[in-house]
């Protein structure tokens, strides 16, 4: 008996680590500021200091979920809300317990100011995010704490309300302490001043707010981002305010929902693009790529789907990680049966079921990929020319319109990238304020150029050209037809360069689209962290035509709506497909002699 109490309290051991390395090895910024944190709770004392994982600050919402709070429907209804081991530890503890040290208010406070709660139907985001709310409202320590749902009308946002007037009911605690005022859906909390409310898409009428906490219930119902917006744009005022999103994936790739749920997907892939904001996102994949990329960025987790068959059931725990436990297995199998008999039915499936975006469009540079292949990093441009000078490459060339972007790309032999970019100065303050402020910087360090008025100087191109001419053996340039016929004729009539006719069809954009993406996955080429080509990287979009998934081709962002540029990418296209066909050039000092070395 004595040697299995061992054998238990060792497992018990193990796993308490390995769960404690899993907290301690998730990405935060590198800030040694700050004391010892010294929080304490029922005993245990946090010793860590700068940013880190705050177990008691964890411990004390969890533990506020399991005694003071019960599940108020399906087949855990009245029993108390004890956190699955996802809930708990994918989601409350790093919510909650990541910290930071504040200058401002010489105190940790928590790290994560903004969340998103992306997963299927019926996976419990209502209750869950009713008691994040709950918590917020009696258990922070805020004094006139200001909570809020708010969806696109008062049905909705009963949806997150009516869970958390049901614990509040339901809790003896809760029940003592909170008044519910019907007429208009408010929790109130006397003790404190206190109030936990409703709120609806008339956002011009809710402004005024402090928010202490606040949920947006499903985005896809948003038709735009104003509610957010007047939220977003109201804090400031307390300690560690949360705004959070819970929601299941739009169908609508154009809306303010798609962009949000976008950009949860890019941080959750790179933390640092926003550190004081938290990720929960379980999609099911919609291409290989996707499926690679959940498999780098969460290598081991037993929940990974296996393959891109929606019909496999080893696939359907990522985006319900609730499947099994509350989420009935069966229900799952009967709407996938369902789900075969139309087209109308497999598509209410994948988006609600699988948490999936029916689009043909897909995002297709995963940020982690992107980085990988930076090499060495260049502070400015002209860093580069040394070491590449003399070397052989293929031109890519991208001429937009007068008014907008032009890029050009050298594809090396050996990997290297390199980038140039024109724009008339009438554009700078345009994309600068579409990319907070960073694009007159890039501009500034060289890595745009900027020609006067507000055309494109086309001579400007010609000569930049003609330089790289002279400092590369350019084997080939590819081009886009639609440059023109009068662009061809003047690089050809100064460099005497081969210059090859292309375009962004599936037919000449697959093969190097596929070579660019093999060539990425296997680290082979090196951008030396070119922030523009980094920026375009991000924008590119991806489509396959719906009866063949082989082909691919760039998607062109509608660049007065959404100031998306990714110009720089089919450039690099176009430069692969000089390559792919390959071709001969002598060495630039074998041409011009030891005397072109000047």
């Amino acid at each position: 008996m004595s040697q299995e109490r061992t054998s238990s309290t060792t497992a018990e051991a193990d796993a308490a680590d390995a769960i404690a390395e899993f907290h301690d090895s998730r990405w935060r910024p590198i800030d040694p500021d700050g004391p010892v944190c010294g929080y304490k709770l029922r005993g245990k004392i946090c010793c860590k200091r700068g940013a880190h994982y705050c177990e008691p600050r964890a411990d004390r919402v969890v533990f506020f979920f399991r005694e003071h709070l019960r599940h108020v429907k399906g087949a855990l209804r009245r029993k108390p809300f004890v956190l699955r081991p996802w809930q708990e530890h994918e989601l409350i503890r790093p919510l909650f317990g990541e910290v930071v040290w504040s200058h401002e208010w010489q105190r940790y406070v928590r790290r994560y100011r903004r969340g998103f709660i992306i997963m299927s139907r019926k996976n419990g985001k209502s209750e869950i995010a009713a008691g994040i709310l709950l918590y917020l409202l009696v258990g922070d320590g805020e004094e006139s704490a200001e909570v809020y749902t708010a969806a696109k009308d008062k049905d909705q946002a009963q949806k997150i309300f009516g869970p958390a007037r049901r614990m509040v009911e339901l809790s003896p605690v809760l029940r003592k302490r909170l008044q519910h005022i019907k007429n208009s859906m408010r929790l109130v909390d006397a003790k404190t001043d206190s109030v936990f409310t409703v709120i609806t898409a008339d956002a011009d009428g809710e402004l005024g707010h402090n928010p202490s906490g606040f949920c947006l219930d499903e985005l896809l119902s948003q038709p735009d981002a104003s509610l957010w917006d007047a939220m977003d744009t109201a804090d400031g005022a307390r300690l560690q305010e949360l705004l959070f999103v819970a929601t299941t994936e739009t169908n609508l790739p154009l809306s303010f929902g798609a962009a949000m749920i976008d950009e949860a997907e890019r941080i959750q892939e790179d933390p640092s693009r926003s550190p004081h904001t938290f990720v929960f996102c379980r999609k099911m994949p919609a291409n290989q790529d996707q499926l690679d990329r959940l498999h780098r960025l969460f290598e081991g987790h037993p929940d990974l789907p296996v393959s891109l068959d929606i019909w496999d059931e080893r696939n359907w725990k990522w985006p319900n990680p609730a499947l099994g436990e509350f989420l009935s297995l069966e229900a799952m199998r009967r709407s996938a049966l369902g789900a075969k008999k139309s087209k109308r039915a497999e598509s209410a499936f994948r988006q609600f079921k699988l948490n999936m975006r029916e689009a043909n469009a897909v995002r297709w540079i995963a940020l982690d990929l992107w980085n990988a292949n930076a090499g060495e990093v260049a502070e400015i441009p002209e860093d580069l020319v040394p070491q590449l000078e003399g070397k052989r490459c293929w031109a890519g060339l991208d001429l937009s319109s007068k008014l907008d972007l032009t890029a050009w790309c050298l594809r090396f032999e050996d990997g290297d990238l390199l980038w140039r970019f024109w724009i008339p100065e009438s554009m700078v303050d345009v994309l600068d304020k579409h990319t907070d402020d960073k694009f007159g910087q890039w501009c500034d360090d060289g890595w745009v150029t900027v020609t006067e008025g507000d055309t494109i100087d086309y001579q400007r191109i010609y000569e930049d050209i003609a330089r790289d001419h002279e400092r590369y053996v350019i084997v080939s340039g590819t081009y886009d037809k639609w440059s023109g016929e009068p662009v061809r004729q003047t690089i050809q009539e100064l460099t005497g360069m081969d210059m090859v006719e292309s375009n962004t069809t599936y037919e000449r954009m697959t093969p190097p689209m596929k070579e660019a993406m093999r060539k990425l996955k296997a680290v082979e080429y090196r951008h030396h962290g070119n922030p523009v080509a980094a920026w375009m990287a991000d924008c590119l979009e991806a489509k396959h035509p719906t009866d063949d998934p082989e082909r691919i081709r760039p998607v062109k962002p509608m660049r007065d709506t959404s100031h998306k540029r990714i110009d720089g990418m089919p450039a690099l296209f176009f430069a692969e497909d000089g390559a792919m066909r390959g071709g001969d050039a002598r060495s630039v000092y074998e041409e011009r002699g030891l005397s072109s070395l000047g």
